[in-house]
């Protein structure tokens, strides 16, 4: 069986969690859930980026030490599994795993021994909420393009590393597919970066600048490692890297489809610094970085500095954990930002889960109960029309679209059924043939089988489809559906309005 590891980028934990990383960690599920119910092996990863100091600014603007502040907020990250209903198989945290410095500390040397790294004194302008150097050309107006504001000088003597050395490779790797960089309008955005010329960048911090928080250089213990370098470290040294140990080459080394699902605010990091790591290391590359766009709120990026987060389990907990899922699955475009706002989420989950879905599912259950006593006809569904051609064709076309990183698309492909199906009803009126039937007509009890038998199928397929989207309700979908010659009781409401 094909294997797939998939990863999110790890956030940093100044702050708790917001939507942002809840769009990211739930599209990460989803691929995870997909390639499942394929039958592939899958291994999904997610975790915290402890060393930063972002959040050593945060504990001292708190009162606390930053193990105190990462501790409380890596905590809130790793709780997000049961409100949005995710699948990982493994969460890392970077202060605290013991895979993780080892792991760190193997990349360095392997990196050092290829020649890629070197000391030199540097002055530059940095961007603590970014912990990136920037060059002039790069700020708009002077000012960091991501946080508003102007980065401050900064002056030491630090590790780099030799980016430049690895300039056409990428270009190379990138151009021709073998590293894929989904959407094309991100790939052409790396591209043109690498075409630009790359600059070796700075791996290391001094331990006084970084207030004594990080992994100490392998052999400098006046300096810390990057936490850039630290944190794209994660997705192998989670795997055993700094051992070499038998999940390392299972699921990078061996693996069918290693892939990053990362913000277009990071895209540069993942598809070039971390790629050209890997070649210097003599490491096997990710094969897939799959780029998202920002969620907003009336048109400003949503994130913990700007204070206007929205907490993702407190909205699972108001609304549901499918409206959560299914709002971002739906609203949020393949490129391009999209606004979030709690009415928008409730209009989509009372429109679709619960006028659309949910009144299907329900509909035909009491229909098959009230009609047909529970028992789900003895005869084979039609295989003409367009309910039967819905049902048929999703699975491949939600992995088509999935594969393109569509989520919109892959949804729409299971939707589709929802909208057949109801189309079916109102289309065949089962009621009409039911009390034809009853008045002795026996053709309309043969066509009423037909009927709910193809509607039946119908729910069936989208308890099987809509489990890599929305997996606990299409658990009771399957409860009612899939089971429901195993019980004579009537249903309950399976979608409620918010």
């Amino acid at each position: 069986m094909p294997r797939f590891y998939v990863t999110t980028a790890i956030p940093y934990v100044n702050a708790r969690p917001h939507l942002g990383f809840a769009l990211e960690a739930v599209q990460a599920d989803v691929l995870a859930r997909h390639h499942r119910l394929r039958g592939d092996r899958v291994r999904f990863l997610t975790g915290t980026d402890d060393n930063s100091l972002k959040n050593v600014l945060a504990a001292q603007a708190e009162g606390l030490s930053t193990a105190e502040l990462v501790d409380r907020n890596a905590e809130a990250f790793a709780a997000l599994r049961e409100p949005l209903a995710l699948s990982s198989t493994d969460f890392i945290r970077t202060s605290r795993d013991t895979r993780h410095r080892v792991g760190v500390e193997r990349l360095w040397r392997d990196c050092e021994q290829s020649g890629d790294i070197y000391r030199k004194r540097y002055e530059g302008l940095y961007c603590v909420g970014c912990e990136q150097f920037y060059r002039p050309a790069e700020l708009p107006g002077g000012k960091c393009p991501e946080h508003g504001v102007e980065p401050r000088p900064v002056a030491e003597e630090n590790w780099f590393f030799r980016l430049s050395r690895y300039t056409e490779r990428l270009h190379e790797l990138i151009s021709g597919g073998e590293l894929r960089v989904e959407p094309t309008a991100r790939r052409n955005e790396v591209l043109a970066f690498i075409r630009a010329g790359l600059h070796d960048f700075s791996i290391s911090r001094s331990t006084a600048r970084a207030r004594g928080w990080g992994i100490p250089v392998p052999g400098d213990p006046d300096q810390v490692v990057h936490v850039w370098w630290d944190a794209l470290a994660n997705y192998i040294s989670s795997l055993g890297y700094g051992t070499d140990g038998p999940h390392y080459r299972r699921w990078w080394v061996e693996g069918d489809r290693r892939v990053h699902v990362v913000g277009k605010g990071v895209a540069r990091f993942h598809a070039v610094h971390w790629p050209a790591m890997l070649l210097s290391a003599g490491a096997p590359l990710p094969t897939d970085v799959l780029v998202h766009d920002y969620l907003t709120t009336d048109g400003h990026k949503i994130s913990k500095s700007a204070g206007n987060a929205d907490d993702p389990a407190q909205l699972a907990h108001r609304y549901g954990t499918d409206a959560v899922r299914w709002w971002l699955l739906r609203e949020v475009p393949r490129v391009g930002d999209a606004d979030f706002t709690s009415a928008r989420l409730v209009a989509r989950a009372n429109e679709e889960l619960a006028n659309g879905l949910g009144n299907l599912v329900n509909r035909v259950v009491v229909m098959v109960h009230r009609y047909r006593e529970g028992r789900p006809p003895a005869v084979a569904p039609e295989q003409a029309g367009e309910l039967p051609a819905a049902c048929r064709e999703a699975p491949e076309l939600v992995h088509e679209a999935l594969t393109a990183f569509d989520f919109r698309s892959a949804t729409s492909a299971v939707w589709r059924i929802v909208e057949e199906a109801n189309r079916h009803v109102e289309r065949e009126r089962p009621w009409e043939l039911a009390r034809a039937e009853r008045a002795g007509d026996r053709a309309a009890g043969r066509r009423l089988d037909a009927v709910l038998a193809a509607l039946l199928t119908a729910c069936r397929a989208l308890a099987v489809q809509l489990t890599p989207f929305l997996p606990v309700l299409a658990a009771r979908i399957a409860e009612q559906c899939v089971t429901l010659s195993d019980s004579l009781a009537q249903p309950r409401v399976l979608v409620r309005r918010l």
